[in-house]
């Protein structure tokens, strides 16, 4: 079987989409996952075997000098404090210039450390390091870079060798156009590293477009599906005992990472117009004390709950017990406008009516399949008007969760999987061309001869 070496920069913990691909590939491939490890996690591993053809290798998150920082503050001070008296008192003994320049290293060093700019890049280029290392003693066939992060790491292993490896550059968001990023330096930096890349993926047809006009060139779509499963077959766990709920309490669902600009304050306001049930968040992220202290301050404070965040695997067993899911994106960057993301389908695979926001990628599946509701999600009134048809109307919200059942059919993994094939198939076929090429100039220098 051929080699594929893939990259993600995240923990392989919680990225359901990385996890469908892999599987998928591993049917066909010998399929290495590179990410990175979690110091703070003792259930994750540094090596790890999904299935016979899919292994996950982390690589250290930190430099060691850091974790041992990190590991015992005290003690490191001592030690270098220690180390370092010792090492001045020599060059002070040999060279007092020797003395100088040790000091100024270790004062500079000491700036470095303590500037938090400085420790991130420090960190992050000690990571790519050691993927690239990683990467590229394992010789694949076929290299493929989940996002512009390991994009670098993507070429340098593919391209960098006597014998050029196919890459392939899979974007799960419009790289310029997310919070907190500058657009025209990501566009310069994407635009070179894209002459590095034989196939690209997107998420689906509306960031496929706007590729187009950044890029010239119309990429491949790869929807953020759900797997396909059967709900009542997956672990049954009490959610409302767990939250101290009563049975009959409806639970108003928001799963995912609680970041910026997915509506979450909104959903926290709409508690106070909502006439019954418990607002509950699963998942963490930047926003989770915000949100929690907005939580409190609420007059609806009781009926408002968090979860931390569950593996991926151990998700379903919690949307089950949902009476309804929220996917209510603000439009605060052409990446939220542009998104399909995956709880979208968690909730239809988990026969879960949703609201959502109006935008144009969900919007399609929420009202096209009658799964839900789209709503201006920058409208708290509107929200909780949403919810409130759902809980009083039940005729509407039985037929949605029979729709549910028909567009899981549709709208799964199993349907979509067959897209990433059709990617590797022509990235193989690429390879084979160019072998021919290779030996028609080869037989041709030997004719001429």
């Amino acid at each position: 079987m051929k080699k594929v070496t893939m990259f993600v920069w995240n923990h392989f913990t919680n990225d359901a989409r990385v996890n469908r691909e892999c599987t998928a590939l591993s049917k066909k491939y010998d399929v290495n996952l590179i990410a990175i490890d979690d110091p703070k996690d003792i259930n994750v591993k540094q090596f790890e075997k999904v299935n016979d053809h899919f292994h996950v290798t982390r690589v250290k998150r930190y430099p060691m000098v850091i974790t041992c920082y990190q590991r015992d503050k005290n003690k490191f001070l001592i030690t270098v404090g220690a180390v370092s008296t010792v090492i001045s008192a020599a060059f002070l003994y040999i060279n007092w210039m020797l003395l100088i320049y040790f000091a100024s290293c270790m004062l500079m060093a000491l700036a470095t450390f303590k500037l938090r700019k400085f420790r991130k890049h420090f960190v992050n280029a000690a990571i790519i390091f050691r993927m690239i290392k990683a990467g590229y003693k394992q010789n694949a066939d076929i290299y493929h870079a989940n996002d512009l992060n390991t994009l670098p790491q993507g070429i340098i292993c593919s391209k960098f060798r006597l014998k050029p490896k196919k890459l392939i550059y899979d974007s799960h968001e419009v790289q310029t156009s997310r919070t907190g990023y500058k657009p025209e330096k990501i566009k310069r930096y994407e635009s070179f590293m894209l002459n590095f890349v034989d196939e690209m993926m997107v998420e689906n047809h509306t960031r496929a477009a706007h590729n187009e006009k950044l890029y010239g060139f119309y990429p491949r779509t790869l929807y953020n599906y759900s797997e396909l499963y059967n709900i009542e077959e997956k672990r049954k766990i009490n959610l409302h005992e767990q939250l101290g709920l009563p049975e009959n309490e409806k639970i108003l669902l928001y799963q995912g990472g609680l970041q910026e600009g997915r509506g979450l304050e909104r959903l926290i306001e709409m508690m106070t117009l909502v006439k019954e049930g418990t607002l509950v968040f699963i998942g963490g992220g930047k926003l989770e004390k915000e949100l929690k202290r907005r939580a409190a301050e609420s007059s609806a404070k009781d009926r408002i709950k968090f979860i931390p965040k569950v593996h991926f695997k151990d998700l379903p067993s919690h949307t089950r017990e949902a009476y309804i899911g929220f996917q209510v994106l603000q439009n605060i960057c052409f990446n939220h406008y542009s998104a399909s993301s995956n709880k979208l389908f968690e909730y239809i695979m988990a026969h879960v009516p949703v609201v959502s926001c109006s935008f144009p990628e969900v919007k399609q599946v929420v009202e096209g399949e009658q799964v839900g509701i789209a709503v201006d999600s920058h409208n708290t009134e509107a929200i909780a008007n949403a919810v409130n048809e759902l809980l009083s109307n039940q005729e509407l919200y039985h037929q949605m969760k029979e729709n549910c059942k028909t567009a899981k059919l549709k709208y799964n993994w199993s349907v979509e999987q067959e897209k990433l094939f059709e990617t590797y198939e022509a990235v193989e076929q690429k390879e084979t061309a160019w072998i021919n090429k290779q030996y028609v100039k080869q037989k041709a220098g030997v004719t001429n001869a």
